[in-house]
């Protein structure tokens, strides 16, 4: 039986899974597919054509990410990095330093080009215009890599042969188990935040809660996002302030059932305080609340912000709450 051959829909669903951030090597699959047109095999303008398609679809799905999430995209991206807090800020500098056009060349540049496509959304990019950019980066790519496989596909002997005999099975078993497995963490995501939309409540509703003295603990989470405004430290009177990840590493948490909990963050989308609330509810606690358009909807209606948030003890101690150790 003849091995599998590399085709060009070997080399498109490559390009497709590695622009969505799967560790597949497309540029191997690019090189090869170059060497192969070199030998008659393949045609190198029909492969550099394809790959700007997946190339396109995948970032335009990162850039929908972007623009509906913020900067939340960015640091999902981030969390595969070492450091998740200095890529991010990383990749806010070099965007702010170079703009736009940055994305010309930020596909030669593993891990920028990943974040270059949703922190454009997030920026605010029309979506010409990054379509636009994003076509004519995708076409220097995948036609440099191309070509490189071209000029040298003589050197390349051992690529050729590989591409013929593993190409298209080494991209289908490892790029469809991954695209499924991403599909089930974005429906499990989705599905998390269908859930929690009921639990929404209004600004104005929460400014009455308050008012008539209801047991609200209201759970500021503004100093752990990458987005928060660190020059303006308000925050909604009798909130305070924890950090997230003490949350989803300690059992040892104890909320009375008549205290309702309220989280509240910087992104209208309320996707952070999701996150927390998902946290909180694998842990037993219910009784949650989301602020709905976060504290920017709070400052929008004129309703009264503190300086400062309160010590997390205070208002465990005044509510019955018992916090997990720092």
């Amino acid at each position: 039986m003849t091995p599998p051959q590399l085709t060009y829909a070997g080399v498109l669903l490559a390009v497709m899974a590695n622009q969505l951030c799967l560790p597949v090597p497309s540029i191997v699959f690019l090189m090869a597919a170059g060497a192969l047109s070199a030998h008659g095999e393949m045609q190198a303008t029909t492969v550099v054509l394809l790959s700007v398609l997946p190339c396109l679809a995948a970032d335009g799905i990162w850039f929908w990410l972007g623009r509906k999430w913020g900067s939340q995209a960015v640091r999902i991206l981030c969390r595969l990095t070492f450091d998740p807090r200095k890529c991010s800020r990383d990749a806010h500098d070099k965007f702010g330093q170079y703009g736009l056009p940055l994305l010309c060349v930020a596909k030669f540049f593993p891990g920028l080009d990943g974040l270059m496509p949703p922190l454009a959304g997030a920026e605010g990019v029309s979506l010409t215009g990054f379509f636009a950019l994003d076509a004519v980066a995708s076409l220097l790519w995948s036609g440099f890599y191309v070509g490189v496989g071209y000029l040298f596909s003589e050197q390349l002997e051992i690529a050729v042969a590989w591409a013929k005999h593993f190409g298209t099975a080494l991209a289908i078993g490892i790029g469809v188990p991954f695209c499924i497995y991403i599909g089930w963490r974005g429906l499990t995501l989705i599905r998390m935040i269908r859930r929690l939309r009921v639990r929404l409540i209004s600004a104005p509703m929460l400014h009455r809660k308050l008012r008539s003295g209801s047991k609200v603990a209201l759970l500021d989470l503004l100093g752990f996002e990458e987005e928060a405004d660190n020059k303006s430290p308000s925050a909604i009177p009798g909130a305070f302030r924890i950090d997230p990840s003490r949350l989803r590493n300690s059992p040892r948490i104890s909320v009375p059932d008549d205290v309702e909990i309220v989280l509240y963050c910087s992104s209208r989308s309320e996707i952070v305080s999701a996150q927390a609330a998902l946290a909180l509810r694998r842990i037993g606690v219910e009784n949650i609340w989301i602020l709905e358009g976060g504290i920017h909807d709070w400052r929008e209606k004129g309703l009264p912000l503190a300086q400062f948030p309160e010590a997390p003890e205070a208002v465990a101690e005044r509510l019955g709450i018992r916090l997990p150790d720092a």
